[in-house]
């Protein structure tokens, strides 16, 4: 069976992007395949920790990455894979819309999704004061008020950020305590910034451009407030559509996809990166060098299909 294509890529966010730019430029026959472009960076509107890059907008660097990759050769279509399947040294790549692709060597870089609330409001408010990302946003209201949607250790990150940030903000989570760690939740309480809203859920987030106040419910007594607030902050976890690739690459209990320091999985000429392999730190520029070490690592293996002497893609070498 030939292939079509050299790698084919599944994702465009910045790690898959990357590792299109760096694809392509080693010269590989490049196809990317994506719902959208940007992936997780259009729910950022500004980055200003991206090295080189004082300020940026996420869809923008996305952009960027893409013109990259695009000025190298790359291709990029825009549907969503529905099966990868080994066929001999082939990967066959069958999309929702109905086409085919075939590959030597296939990336696996389709992140992760955060959970939403699915609640009035959540969807024309994202990027206007809704955000599933703390670390990156919360200092965009710096002494304001704000809401959070966190419990578990998932909220550890989310609660100190804002301590140090915000005026106040209004603490939201579904049961008698937000963790069962009292020396945090102590901690909490004594730097005065989080109130807490034990036994809650959010039922509509309001505003007109922007984010304006958040509604809250006590489940337990049925009260419902409308509280002033600036952004909702929401962290509650992430989503993983990792099952289509089970048969390709281990996955761990959360659907993410077990790869090692040069983005390789259990399959020969399966690699991944991003937010989608199970890697602590979830920051768009180590999603990026993923990126980049997952399509060096393929390059090799490429070549080494082909037949071809494989460049030494090492850069630092022990001296004799």
């Amino acid at each position: 069976m030939q292939a079509d294509y050299d790698v084919i890529i599944v994702g465009a966010g910045i790690a898959g992007l990357s590792a299109a730019l760096y694809a392509a430029r080693q010269r590989l026959k490049t196809l990317v395949i994506s719902k959208d472009l940007g992936g997780q960076l259009n729910m950022t509107t500004l980055i200003e920790n991206y090295p080189a890059i004082p300020k940026i907008s996420g869809p923008e660097l996305a952009k960027r990455v893409e013109q990259q990759a695009r000025a190298f050769g790359a291709e990029i279509i825009f549907d969503e894979v529905k099966t990868i399947e080994k066929e001999g040294d082939v990967f066959v790549v069958k999309t929702e819309g109905g086409d085919e692709y075939r590959s030597l060597a296939v990336i696996l870089a389709f992140g992760k999704t955060p959970k939403e609330l699915n609640v009035p409001g959540e969807a024309k408010f994202k990027n206007k004061g809704v955000s599933y990302c703390t670390i990156c946003d919360a200092p965009f209201f710096k002494g304001q008020d704000v809401a959070l949607v966190s419990w578990g250790d998932l909220a550890r990150e989310p609660v100190t950020i804002l301590s140090s940030v915000a005026n106040k903000f209004y603490w939201i989570f579904p049961s008698d305590k937000p963790i069962h760690d009292e020396e945090f939740i102590e901690q909490a309480k004594r730097l005065g910034k989080a109130v807490f809203m034990p036994n809650s859920e959010v039922v509509e987030i309001k505003g007109d451009t922007k984010v304006k106040a958040v509604v809250v419910r006590n489940k337990k007594t049925g009260e419902v407030q409308e509280l002033p607030v600036a952004a909702v902050f929401i962290e509650v976890g992430y989503v993983t559509k990792s099952d289509f690739v089970r048969h390709l690459a281990e996955l761990n209990e959360r659907g993410e996809i077990i790869a090692d320091w040069e983005g390789k999985t259990k399959t020969p000429g399966v690699f991944a990166a991003g937010d989608i392999v199970a890697y602590p730190y979830k920051q768009a520029v180590i999603a990026a060098a993923m990126g980049v070490a997952s399509a060096l690592s393929a390059t090799a293996y490429v070549m080494k299909m082909k037949g071809k002497p494989v460049a030494s893609l090492v850069d630092w070498k022990a001296s004799k």
